[in-house]
């Protein structure tokens, strides 16, 4: 019925989608993080991605990715604890029935962008190799995780410049973005332009939007004591989602948009998913409203 499902992201627990799918919510995109699962062998894993995928089918909510995120390059050679994690990932993904990777690069931080490249493409080359062999596609998320070009952070896929290092290290139609717009704009960026010129790379869309004090900036520029941007949930924000999936249609989109709470320094708390769900709603209007069958 709809081309584009609008969801949320929610962990590996099976117990939180029918309050989820109650909600509203069409599509979960599914973290798995490290530090809380980590140990997990490949049984636990098939597992825990069963049990989540009958309940999600229950539910008549569609997963459409599965991510890890952290820096799987802190040193040359990357962390082995963390890549054999992704490789137990990618060989258990279809059980959720998902085609879908997502994450951050990894970065050696005290490594430019450009200095960061060698690396990316042994570690990442073994795994879109994985992943390619298991029929599944990786997208890496644009969050800077507080790196620049020249260091820092533990994700190199924040700007286009970095992109095209990524592809051209790694040339395959398999691997793409995991595209916001927050991220965008809190460089600066005009992510509409943007999105129109690398659509046909972005694989999956987190919902989340920022909202630019532009006054302050104008003022005081952005290395002053006053913060001048905020992560914001869809429909707090300024970015123009009419325009961003008029955008993501005409280029024959086949992904979701799942929102990425847990960032508005309003709707927080106890108004998380008050937040959320009126984000959900307001997705769904920029989609297009109410689905009408066609009369004629």
């Amino acid at each position: 019925m709809h081309d584009i499902k609008i969801g949320t992201m929610s962990s590996l627990s099976a117990e939180a989608v029918p309050k989820l799918a109650g909600l509203g919510f069409e599509s979960l995109a599914v973290g798995v993080w490290p530090e809380k699962d980590k140990g997990f062998n490949e049984k636990e894993t098939a597992d825990a991605f069963r049990k989540l995928k009958d309940k999600a089918d229950e539910c008549g909510i569609e997963i459409s990715c599965v991510s890890l995120f952290a820096n799987v390059i802190p040193t040359a050679g990357g962390n082995p604890d963390l890549i054999n994690m992704i490789g137990g990932i990618l060989d258990n993904a279809h059980l959720l029935g998902t085609d879908l990777f997502t994450g951050f690069t990894g970065r050696i931080s005290e490594l430019s962008v450009e200095d960061n490249i060698p690396e990316f493409k042994k570690v990442w080359g073994g795994l879109l190799e994985k992943a390619e062999g298991n029929g599944l596609r990786i997208a890496f998320e644009n969050c800077p995780m507080g790196g620049d070009w020249r260091s820092g952070g533990t994700n190199i896929a924040f700007c286009p410049r970095a992109w095209e290092m990524m592809f051209n290290a790694l040339d395959s139609d398999n691997i793409g973005l995991q595209w916001e717009p927050c991220h965008q704009m809190v460089q600066l960026i005009d992510p509409v332009p943007q999105l129109r010129k690398w659509v046909g790379k972005v694989f999956h869309v987190h919902g989340k939007d920022a909202t630019i004090a532009w006054d302050i900036v104008k003022e005081q520029g952005i290395e002053g004591p006053d913060q001048w941007a905020w992560h914001r949930t869809p429909g707090f924000g300024d970015s123009n989602w009419s325009d961003i999936i008029t955008i993501l249609r005409q280029n024959g989109y086949k992904g979701n948009i799942d929102i990425e709470g847990w960032h508005d320094p309003v709707y927080r708390g106890e108004l998380e998913y008050t937040g959320q769900v009126h984000g959900m709603k307001y997705l769904k209007n920029c989609r297009g409203g109410d689905y009408v069958i066609n009369p004629f």
